[in-house]
């Protein structure tokens, strides 16, 4: 999941976006101080130990 975290002078808002590239497209017309973030959980599948 890809955040998108907007600081302007009386608000902070948050908006989510599915793909990397979805994020990317949304945050060109967005005003305001932005920060493009990844969210990662501890238990997405790429984390789980490999069982031998």
């Amino acid at each position: 999941m890809w955040v998108i975290t907007v600081y302007s002078k009386e608000n902070t808002k948050m908006f989510e976006f599915d793909t990397e590239e979805e994020a990317k497209k949304a945050i060109v017309s967005i005003q305001g101080y932005k920060i493009l973030s990844e969210v990662v959980y501890f238990n997405d599948p790429c984390f789980a130990l490999a069982t031998v």
